[in-house]
């Protein structure tokens, strides 16, 4: 094992000024420790677990090792040490609960038997009549609470109302989405009777039961998969080779598996196919910041929004070190995404761990672990991956990254993505590192205690102000990506008429904090312009060029009132719009923009003057009801062979020409204040012809044919 690990293991330095692909570093890095040598380790292990500088000296003269490997391998041997008195006293601990959950059991089944002396039958407690009166209170509360919706439904049939103060009531638009009772019928074949869907965050997660043997060989798994990480990580010919196209890391299979040489595939499927990737680059943030953003399951989603729409800690195996991640050991469920409702997510239920190898210096592995309650649904098995951080002296962190996975595709990938996720594009290493790049500069951005916004007239007053306007910008962009994604919480169901790909609606009942109370019918299509997503984009992100696909602004010109930099590409940007010649001379447009290497974002969403007051003045946003919509752009991910090709410049430097565009347009409009409301006729109606007509003025205005 690398790093000096325990027992047999080999002696090795590890770090980032050994040159991975020198033969005798190599060789010497994987020398295995001789019997001799582990002998005389162990001894002195006993005696004394964490030797001075001068004990280790001694002992690598006596042994013919570096200072340096004598001191992993004490590192090594006490976290060992470490684990097993943790699952020494784990056993313990279960036995003690083995045995008062027994004795519990066998109290119920006593009381069980307990007759009344009165009536001879069982008797009545009171916690069953307190039971039933708080229901009977609870209904009358739900029965008065709809009255009140009623009343408001039927005076204001198709607006939709805040009822969070002190903002006013929330209009998303002015269109006209009746309701009514029309099921069972629909347009093109699919059925207007959708089911409602309830929010994301209240699906309950049913963890399983972990137990000690899983965890112990848990353990094993995630020291494996670290060795074989780090060796993908820092090795390079055989294992991986450039590609002559766009210079991009590609693995060598071959070599692969007479290295890491495996019975067979994880999938039981022979027409597995394999993604594997490489990429490199620094990162504005610090590497214990980074480690604790990636062994947080809710950091880990804040900071991936484009890219992972679930993840969840089932249970943590190992704390790690006090005071630090290092031997944190977790197992972790989360769903991978694409922008768009014609990819489907990749579920996967991982072990994540965590090695400081030195001092500076990190490895974190993620590596698929079988759970009978969660694989027998999975089509993708990840391989060791992750990423190797290693800080620098300015606070910055370079991060080599490696993504591996087997996937079965039990389902044809549609035509427009085929090209982009085969590549291995669209989940691949350089996709993870430059949204890790472009999420730390925003981080970064909003810590600094300058007020750096460009504004009119002192907008936004204070950094207070643009901090709370950052947030609340934030969780847009996170709402906008969750209401387009595919996971398990969603079903989408497909309308015909637009083009081969479909308008793709769902609904779905809004409850949560800083969304407006009741449905939310959800939008989506995707199609492809022969334009690179750079000049897409432009064409997004310019206020000018907005009457010319924004259907709601009635062809009204917008005003920018106020600028926040979100980092160093000028795309990168927080802005609020305000339209020229409008009847709502109250409502304001937020607006974030996104780009980096991998694709780009622009979600929008109207907000009232009173609402943007309260974030510009410092003041906590949460409750501000958001409703996005919004355009995500990525590559085609075809080669182009043809003249006046776009080109795209990946994270280390190297040009790849890309053709084209994928772009999915998502609308999110608040269709009832009533919780079991349906769609009819006229409202979908009005809903195709909304992205419709979309489409076409973006073709139009971008010069490509409608068809």
């Amino acid at each position: 094992m690398e790093y000096g690990s325990v027992g047999g293991g080999t002696s090795g330095g590890g770090g980032g000024d050994h040159d991975p692909s020198d033969p005798q570093r190599r060789k010497k890095r994987y020398h295995r420790h001789t019997a001799l040598q582990i002998q005389k380790l162990e001894s002195l292990f006993k005696e004394c677990p964490h030797p001075d500088e001068k004990q280790r000296l001694q002992l690598s003269r006596e042994l013919g090792l570096a200072p340096r490997q004598i001191k992993f391998w004490f590192q090594n041997r006490r976290t060992q040490m470490k684990a097993q008195h943790e699952r020494a006293d784990n056993s313990s601990l279960r036995a003690e609960n083995d045995k008062i959950r027994c004795e519990n059991i066998a109290i119920r089944e006593a009381l069980k038997n307990v007759i009344c002396p009165s009536c001879g039958g069982p008797p009545v407690t009171e916690d069953s009549y307190f039971d039933e009166h708080k229901l009977r209170m609870e209904n009358v509360q739900l029965k008065e609470e709809l009255d009140r919706v009623s009343s408001i439904a039927a005076k204001y049939i198709g607006r939709p109302i805040s009822q969070l103060p002190p903002v006013q009531p929330f209009h998303i638009s002015s269109l006209d989405l009746s309701m009514g009772n029309f099921g069972g019928q629909g347009i093109g074949g699919p059925s207007l009777d959708l089911d409602l869907i309830p929010s994301s965050s209240n699906l309950a997660f049913q963890p399983p039961v972990i137990s000690d043997m899983d965890k112990s060989l848990m353990t094993d798994v995630a020291a494996n998969a670290m060795e074989e990480l780090l060796r993908l990580l820092q090795t390079n010919e055989p294992l991986w080779m450039k590609s002559s196209a766009d210079g991009r890391d590609v693995l060598n299979l071959d070599s692969y598996q007479r290295i890491f040489p495996r019975a067979m595939s994880h999938l039981k499927n022979p027409n597995v196919r394999i993604e594997a990737s490489r990429d490199s680059g620094v990162v504005i943030m610090n590497g214990v910041a980074l480690v604790d953003m990636f062994m947080d399951s809710n950091k880990w989603v804040e900071s991936f929004p484009t890219m992972v729409s679930v993840a969840k800690t089932i249970e943590v195996i190992s704390s790690g070190m006090l005071g630090s991640h290092s031997g944190s050991l977790q197992l972790m469920y989360e769903e991978l995404q694409v922008l768009s409702p014609l990819v489907p997510t990749r579920e996967f239920c991982i072990a994540r761990y965590c090695q400081q190898i030195e001092q500076g210096l990190w490895a974190i592995v993620s590596v698929s672990y079988d759970i009978p309650q969660f694989t027998s649904q999975f089509r993708c098995h990840r391989l060791p991956s992750g990423c190797l951080i290693q800080d620098m002296p300015n606070g910055y962190s370079k991060v080599t990254w490696v993504e591996h996975v087997e996937i079965e595709d039990k389902t044809t990938t549609h035509q427009l993505y085929r090209d982009l996720i085969h590549s291995g594009m669209a989940f691949g290493a350089e996709r993870w590192l430059a949204t890790l790049q472009r999420m730390c500069e925003r981080v970064a951005c909003q810590m600094v205690s300058g007020n750096s916004t460009r504004d009119l007239g002192g907008v936004i007053p204070s950094p207070e102000g643009k901090r709370s306007m950052m947030k609340l910008a934030q969780r847009m962009v996170s709402s906008f990506c969750s209401s387009i994604s595919t996971s398990n919480s969603h079903r989408w169901s497909t309308l015909s008429g637009l083009h081969d790909v479909g308008v793709r609606v769902t609904l779905h009942k809004s409850t949560d904090p800083g969304q407006p109370n009741g449905v939310v019918l959800s939008a989506a299509t995707t199609f492809s312009l022969p334009v690179s997503p750079q000049n897409v984009f432009s064409f997004f992100k310019d206020e000018r060029t907005r009457p010319q696909w924004d259907v709601l602004s009635s062809g009204n010109a917008v005003q920018e009132v106020a600028h926040i930099t979100n980092g160093s590409h000028p795309g990168n940007c927080i802005s609020v719009l305000r339209a020229y010649n409008t009847s709502q001379n109250n409502m304001l447009i937020l607006q974030e923009s996104c780009v980096d290497s991998s694709g780009s974002l622009v979600v929008y969403c109207p907000v009232d003057l009173p609402a943007i007051n309260i974030a510009m003045s410092g003041e906590d946003p949460s409750y501000i009801p958001l409703l996005p919509s919004g355009f995500t752009i990525s590559p085609d991910g075809r080669p182009d062979q043809g003249d006046g090709a776009s080109t795209s410049s990946n994270t280390q430097g190297s040009t790849a020409r890309l053709s084209g565009s994928l772009i999915t347009v998502a609308f999110q409009i608040l269709v009832s204040s009533l919780p079991s409301a349906k769609l009819n006729l006229e409202s979908v109606n009005t809903v195709n012809n909304l992205i419709g007509t979309t489409v076409q003025q973006i073709k139009a205005a971008m010069n490509c044919p409608s068809s």
